[in-house]
Parts: structure tokens; C-alpha cells; sequence
């Protein structure tokens, strides 16, 4: 199965990143799932943006920095096109993958609740760098798919413990940069039932290479480069194009 193209912070290559317009494109030009970014407003609403500063204007004078968690949802979104996560739903439907970076402490389980309300927490991937908050939201959902985003030189284990230690944890996918995975440590992490995530995949070549070595997702900002490779490479199988360094050796 080819895996899940993910648009990363909506289709950041040809409008402005995480507004609905954005995503919307991306799954008109064929992504199969959203990547976006949650932070909570000051009024507690799940918003997605992807820093917590901001340059604002006050009555048009000199520009001035604002915080996401100060800001209420309405203001965000009125002068700055940051949707909530409602409003993604509400545009969007719920027929695609969903990607968020879990930008505020604790934000996990409400969105997961959000979902259960106007999506579908099964088609959820929470990710963030931090496997004591993804243990958290698995201690109180089963729904939504946990995914473990961090360097493989930042893992505190050796990497097969690791792998070992995510899927007794029920996460269930290892998100790292796509220069650090190998056919290897693919088959490494399949063999513990845990997915196998490539971010930042930008170019045709890097692309090709994610394909051969067999990952379960990729992110990248250029959605008809992601979906076209993807579908050439689909219906090519493995007579596709030699790629240079993908023969399966280890990184490192």
C-alpha cells in the first residue's frame, strides 16, 4: 500500500500554511491527509497555527509581537486566518488523515475530544517529541494513532529499545527526518508493529528514496510533487528509478 501523503501545514508551497484555504487545496490536488500544527487560544480553543509568537499590527501602527495563548480564537482568526480545529472540521469533512503537532502542553486529549465531536479521533496522528505526553493521551484514548516526532540522535535508547518501548507503550508510529532512515530501521521498526514516518521530503529524489525503502507516511509542503511521485511510483512498483543511497545500509 503506498503510504500516507501527508501536506504539510496544508499546501505551504502554493498558499498560506495551516488557513483552510491552504488545506483545502492540498486535498483537492490529491493528498491523502493534512499536517497541521495546535496550540490553544486564550479562550481555550484548539487552534492551528504553528508558532506560539506573532507579528500584529494595533490600528496600523508599528508592527508588534502577540501570543497565541493571549489571542482569543475569534481575533486569530479574523485577523490572522487561523482556523480552529472546527473549523477545519466543518470545511473539511473528516475523509482524510490528520496530522497535528501538539504545540501546548496537555492539548492531547482535547482534541481528541474535539474529534469525537465534529471528526473522527480514528484518523487522528498526534505527534510530539515528548513520549510522556503521548503515554498520557494513550492512558485515556484508544482512538486516535500516537506518533513519537523526534531526531534519532535525540532517542534516549539504543534504537531498537526504542522501538521496543513505543509499541509497549501503544505508540503506534516513529516520525524522524527522512536523511535519517534506512531500509534497516524501517524493517526495524515494522517488526514491532510501530509505522515508520518521513518529515520534511521535498524533492523527487528524496521522495523515491522514502518509497523504496518502504516508510508509512511522508510530509511534504509541495503536494503535486508528493502526490504525482507517489502515484508514478505506485504504478511503476519496484521498477522504479535507482535511487542513490537508498540501498538499505544504516544511517550512521
Amino acid at each position: 500500500m503506498s503510504p500516507i501523503t501527508f501536506a504539510h501545514r496544508g499546501a505551504r508551497a502554493d498558499l498560506p500554511e495551516n488557513t483552510i484555504p491552504a488545506f483545502r487545496h492540498a486535498l483537492e490536488h490529491g493528498a491523502r491527509g493534512l499536517e497541521t500544527d495546535a496550540h490553544r487560544s486564550a479562550d481555550g480553543d484548539v487552534v492551528l497555527v504553528h508558532d506560539e509568537r506573532f507579528r500584529t499590527r494595533l490600528a496600523g501602527i508599528l508592527p508588534w509581537h502577540a501570543r497565541v495563548s493571549e489571542t482569543s480564537a475569534e481575533r486569530l482568526g479574523r485577523h490572522h486566518d487561523v482556523p480552529r480545529l472546527v473549523d477545519l472540521y466543518e470545511a473539511l469533512g473528516t475523509d482524510y488523515e490528520l496530522s497535528i503537532d501538539l504545540k501546548a502542553p496537555d492539548i492531547g486529549q482535547q482534541i481528541v475530544e474535539l474529534a469525537r465531536e465534529h471528526g473522527d479521533p480514528r484518523r487522528l496522528w498526534l505527534c510530539s517529541a515528548s513520549t510522556r505526553r503521548l503515554k498520557a493521551i494513550r492512558a485515556m484514548s484508544s482512538e486516535a494513532r500516537l506518533v513519537h516526532s523526534q531526531g534519532r540522535g535525540r532517542v534516549p535508547a539504543a534504537i531498537e529499545r526504542h522501538a521496543a518501548d513505543l509499541a509497549a507503550a501503544g505508540i503506534d508510529a516513529m516520525n524522524m527526518h527522512h536523511s535519517e532512515w534506512s531500509r534497516g530501521l524501517v524493517a526495524l521498526f515494522h517488526r514491532f508493529d510501530v509505522q515508520a514516518f518521513a518529515w520534511d521530503v521535498q524533492e523527487v529524489r528524496h521522495l523515491r528514496s522514502m518509497l523504496r525503502i518502504g516508510v508509512d507516511a511522508v510530509y511534504c509542503d509541495h503536494v503535486d510533487r508528493m502526490v504525482a511521485t507517489v502515484a508514478e511510483w505506485t504504478t511503476d512498483g519496484d521498477d522504479g528509478p535507482t535511487v542513490p543511497g537508498a540501498d538499505g545500509s544504516e544511517n550512521g
